[in-house]
């Protein structure tokens, strides 16, 4: 594989080719990605060919088709066009820290040799960072120690996040360390604002760092079952406006579980902050500070099986917080007598002490089918994992350290993770059913058959380069894990005892979302979201499937695809957890996996779910039931297309406009909403339940800022109460002035319905904290959305309808200071999307009938949830 297309090209170019300082040396006849779409939220880039240029004009041929006038300032120079050069680049910065020049020679063609067709794929930050910068990291993600109980030690712990996410590296943490809410803090006179409080300042943070200029940070903040802010912590995402820029997962122990079982009673306790020696001793770590014999105070006891429901509720009704077995991780871990695990990097497939990173990439199993023998290609995969181990080991070396402690950390452990993606294209080549029993037990024996590989690698490793300093052979082979493996092959722990270790863990499953999607295959362990998508371009409308999908159609032409081609919401929850567990027997670190479940999925069946998880050996688990979020990521609704529904009879509610003249002052209002009329035998009649709306309504108008720009959100009463909702947001023809008049429609057509009863609470109840990948504001005056200002404009009119005991509407409007006028040009909001601009056409994804979210790089509504990340299907765009 020389070359990429398509997508994989865009994401190519554009998070991993090295690039040119600047475009100044822009010819006729180069590659460049070119901004098509300049917009400060959703810039749009494509692929093209530079065919003129004028100074500092250019002219631009897409990949599409079509020229493009740009400005070289609005060009990216890839200097790497191809992987191939990519490939060279990275062989050769890894092989550099080989102890001989003859064995950097001798490795650096090894390396080029399992990178090409992409049988090795490096993790992102070692794709981008490979020999190109001192400033740039090749460690994907951090855990950082748990803050200091301090303003000092927390604002450490925020410098620290800050500068790690700048460079790259996403964060994950632990917040036990932090005082519970309303403890007292000596010498302020005060009380403590509590751990989820700090959390949420971690989060605002990660929202505001750009990573590259194309990630934003990515967050993960954990909290022990024992901490008596845990009930806050399980539910904050509810309210959607403290954290919003973090993943969630609670820490829980054995014995926790077993209180679970049993229906015991469960303490949440702290420390004696009064201690004398709590400023200095206190890490976060329950358990050590015991074991110095000191107090911890009881905070409150609970029904064990009470806080349980209440963390299966909330991962039913928004699949956070996550949980993870960390009691469980710490038996497993083969750094458990000197290292303990405290806390996971964003996504959760590492589990590291405080200081420790993840070192990632990814074995493309597609790559390892061999078509002759209809089997895996199983002496070229373990070739490729052998040399693996020692990719990554260099890249150790290799890499550029900004904080001591990590380096420390690292060369004290050497911890490595090996992962895999392609899992569903080699399953479907191999014509097994993902998640059916045949798949389990290949999954035994593919990721069996891995482990040792890598473990004997590393083996060897040690045998010529010296193991890992921290290594204790006894400690070492007494983790739970290394017991299982050598149950298994008693070969590994032979040469462990004759050679040691070279690393302290060496393998991983993580997302591969970017990278995955870049090279055109299954990302990460995941069975593929979907087959067929639909794609817009200047030749129509027109269905596509996946490669794999495609080829079988091609051959098979009329027939429909068998049932080992299986997706995600084919399955069910369990089977993705049957798989997840299959796999984690063979893996030392964790696994980066989401559970899909149906919308009709209940509570207790998540119960199960996890209990199961929990049962059969997982060390976290994370569901994502579907429509279970206010933004709907993923959508198993079926839908068939207007053509469809024609050749069925089908006949759409039809809506038509009443025309009320009415006269206005001051900037023009939308028309008044439609009546709703349905077919009643061939007769159109006018619903009853519709309140007509009268020719004069009294109101008022609310200004509140958005994320989108100023909103003016004008209330009109009916019957003395809200009926009437009109959104003035950006400008006439922006895609968001559309959004918010329909809003505005929506919502006045649902007031004036029926009674009104609790209608105005019932709205506000669902409009009020959606949230979406920006907020305005702080406290009590945040505004996360549109909606958001909606909710917070109602509970202002009702509140001020209240409390005016008589007064007229002209003094209401004066005390709201909302009263609507005529702005100068200069305070008009500003648009989200130029006046005129639209979406570019969607070129790429998944089925249209699913409900995507809108993705923050390209703006289309193609972004999906999947392995605890949201990837964008259209610019390769991820997140966790």
């Amino acid at each position: 594989m020389t070359r990429l297309e398509g997508l994989g090209e865009k994401i190519f170019l554009d998070r991993y080719a090295l690039k040119h300082e600047d475009s100044s040396g822009v010819k006729p006849g180069d590659l460049v990605l070119a901004l098509v779409k300049e917009d400060s939220r959703f810039p749009v880039k494509e692929v093209g060919e530079v065919t003129e240029r004028s100074g500092s004009k250019v002219k631009v041929k897409l990949r599409n088709g079509d020229t493009l006038d740009s400005d070289l300032t609005k060009l990216s120079h890839p200097l790497e066009t191809t992987p191939g050069e990519m490939w060279d680049r990275i062989a050769d910065a890894i092989s550099a820290v080989e102890q001989t020049e003859e064995k950097a020679r001798e490795w650096r063609g090894k390396f080029r040799e399992m990178l090409d067709g992409f049988k090795l794929v490096p993790g992102g930050r070692i794709a981008a960072g490979a020999g190109t910068s001192e400033e740039l990291t090749l460690f994907n993600c951090y855990v950082i120690p748990s803050p200091k109980d301090s303003r000092g030690g927390i604002m450490e712990s925020l410098a620290n996040m800050t500068e790690i996410m700048a460079r790259g590296g996403g964060v994950g943490f632990n917040l036990s360390s932090l005082r519970p809410r309303r403890t007292v803090v000596a010498g302020v006179n005060g009380t403590s604002s509590g751990a989820v409080s700090w959390g949420g300042l971690f989060s605002y943070t990660t929202g505001l760092i750009e990573q590259g200029g194309s990630r934003r940070g990515a967050l993960m903040l954990m909290i022990n079952d024992w901490h008596p802010d845990l009930l806050e912590f399980i539910t904050v995402k509810q309210s959607m406006g403290q954290v919003t820029n973090a993943n969630l997962s609670v820490c829980v122990s054995n014995a926790f579980m077993r209180a679970v079982k049993e229906d015991l009673e469960w303490n949440l306790v702290f420390p004696d902050t009064k201690d004398p020696d709590y400023d200095e001793l206190w890490t976060g770590d329950l358990d050590a500070w015991k074991a110095l014999g000191k107090e911890v105070v009881l905070y409150k006891t609970l029904s064990a099986r009470d806080i349980w429901h209440i963390i299966m509720e909330s991962a039913w009704k928004s699949a956070e917080p996550g949980v993870v077995f960390m009691e469980y991780y710490n038996e497993m871990s083969n750094s458990w007598y000197f290292n303990p695990i405290n806390s996971t990097n964003p996504c959760g497939e590492q589990g590291l002490p405080g200081w420790g990173v993840c070192n990632l990439s990814a074995i493309n199993l597609s790559r390892f089918y061999d078509e002759g023998k209809e089997d895996v290609d199983w002496e070229e995969l373990s070739k490729v994992t052998r040399w693996s181990v020692r990719f990554l080991d260099n890249v150790i070396d290799a890499t550029p350290y900004h904080f001591p402690q990590n380096e420390a950390n690292q060369k004290k452990e050497r911890r490595i993770g090996l992962g895999t993606m392609g899992l569903a294209e080699l399953l479907i080549k191999l014509q097994i059913r993902y998640g059916s029993q045949e798949c389990l037990h290949f999954l035994e024996k593919l990721y069996g058959f891995m482990a040792r590989e890598a473990y004997l690698a590393s083996a060897e490793l040690a045998a010529e380069k010296g193991a890992f300093p921290a290594f204790d052979a006894e400690l070492f082979l007494q983790s739970g894990f290394m017991k299982g493996l050598i149950s298994q092959y008693p070969e590994v722990g032979e040469a462990i005892m004759q050679y040691g270790i070279r690393n302290v863990t060496v393998l991983t499953q993580a997302p591969t979302g970017s990278t995955g999607t870049m090279v055109g295959t299954s990302t990460g362990i995941e069975p593929y979201f979907a087959f067929q998508y639909f794609r817009q371009s200047r030749l129509g409308f027109d269905k596509q499937f996946v490669p794999i999908a495609q080829q079988w159609k091609d051959a098979h032409p009329g027939e429909e695809l068998p049932d080992y081609f299986v997706t995600a919401m084919d399955l069910s929850a369990k089977d993705h957890i049957r798989v997840q567990a299959a796999i984690q027997r063979w893996v030392d670190s964790s696994i980066s996996k989401t559970a899909n479940c149906p919308n009709d999925f209940t509570i207790e069946e998540t119960k199960e779910l996890y209990e199961m998880a929990y049962e059969l050996g997982c060390k976290g688990v994370t569901i994502y039931r579907d429509g279970s979020r206010d933004v709907q990521v993923l959508s198993t609704t079926e839908e068939r297309d207007t053509e469809e529904r024609e050749e069925a009879g089908e006949q759409e509610p039809k809506l038509e406009q009443e025309h009320i003249k009415e006269e206005k002052t001051g900037d023009q209002r939308p028309d008044d909403m439609p009546a709703h009329r349905v077919e009643s035998g061939g007769k159109r009649t006018l619903d009853k339940a519709y309140k007509s709306r009268p020719q004069v309504l009294r109101g008022a108008t609310y200004k509140i800022n958005t994320p989108f720009g100023m909103a003016y959100i004008t209330i009109n009463d009916l019957s003395g109460s809200p009926g009437e909702i009109f959104l003035n947001v950006g400008k006439a023809g922006s895609d968001v002035f559309a959004m918010a008049e329909a809003l505005g429609r929506v919502c006045s057509l649902f007031l004036r319905y029926g009674d009104h009863g609790h209608k105005v609470e019932l709205l506000i109840k669902h409009l009020k904290g959606i949230g979406g990948s920006g907020s305005i504001g702080f406290g009590a005056n945040r505004v996360e959305s549109i909606a958001d200002a909606v909710a917070k404009a109602l509970e202002q009119h009702i509140s001020f309808a209240e409390q005016r005991n008589g007064d007229s509407s002209e003094h209401l409007e004066r005390r709201a200071d909302v009263k609507y006028q005529e702005r100068p040009e200069e305070e008009q909001p500003q648009p989200f999307l130029s006046q005129g601009d639209s979406l570019p056409p969607y070129e790429g994804g998944f089925k249209k009938d699913n409900s995507l979210d809108l993705c923050p790089s390209c703006g289309l509504a193609s972004l999906i949830n999947i392995e605890g990340c949201k990837q964008c299907g259209n610019c390769g765009y991820s997140k966790c």
